[in-house]
């Protein structure tokens, strides 16, 4: 896998799936589905974006060399499979179902943060998050030379912990009660995977 990060190309595929970078155009998907009631209670997001704002971070994130931002998208035979309607010679519209991003990435001591977003209910249980994020995580290890990759996620999200704990994420600690959301404190959990873990589930799997 040698792909290359180009500004709203396909730069990692799966059978199910491609991962593409944005380009400004996206801002009429990507700013309705911050406001996606479910998805912000999962990512414990508070804050109301502008779609002026979301524009800008889209912009300077596509500068910023310690990250990597790409959306997830259904491959044209998936989307067909999850909409029956759709005749096979109607022109194919692009789904993004979904945002996944590398952070912090720190290339002396050769770990990174990675966060994800599925953006509808409706594509929740079918294991999208769970592809997408070994697309990137093979990607972090086997072409950036990642050693280790870490994420947060709060305690309430049970589908999410359970699927990174199948990707080989192993819980570190603990932060007490860190979100209010809800009337409610929740903790969030630390997770991490190490290079040679992936690779040894890899060959398990």
């Amino acid at each position: 896998m040698s792909p290359m990060l180009y500004q709203g190309t396909r730069v990692l595929e799966s059978k199910r799936l491609y991962l593409r970078t944005y380009t400004t155009d996206d801002i009429d998907t990507y700013y309705p589905a911050l406001m996606n009631e479910e998805m912000r209670r999962l990512t414990g997001t508070h804050t109301l974006f502008t779609r002026d704002g979301v524009a800008r971070f889209i912009e300077e994130n596509a500068g910023d060399s310690s990250r990597i931002d790409l959306l997830i998208c259904l491959q044209p035979e998936e989307q067909r499979m999850d909409e029956l309607s759709l005749l096979e010679n109607t022109p194919h519209v692009e789904h993004v179902i979904g945002e996944l991003s590398l952070m912090d990435i720190d290339r002396i001591n050769r770990n990174a943060h990675v966060r994800i977003a599925i953006f509808e209910s409706s594509n929740f249980g079918k294991g999208y998050g769970t592809e997408a994020m070994e697309m990137l995580l093979d990607y972090a290890f086997g072409n950036m030379n990642l050693h280790r990759i870490e994420l947060s996620v709060y305690s309430f999200n049970e589908r999410a912990i359970r699927s990174y704990e199948k990707l080989g994420f192993c819980k570190e600690g603990v932060q007490r009660e860190v979100l209010y959301y809800d009337y409610e404190y929740h903790d969030a959990i630390n997770m991490s995977i190490l290079s040679r873990e992936f690779q040894q589930r890899q060959k398990r799997d």
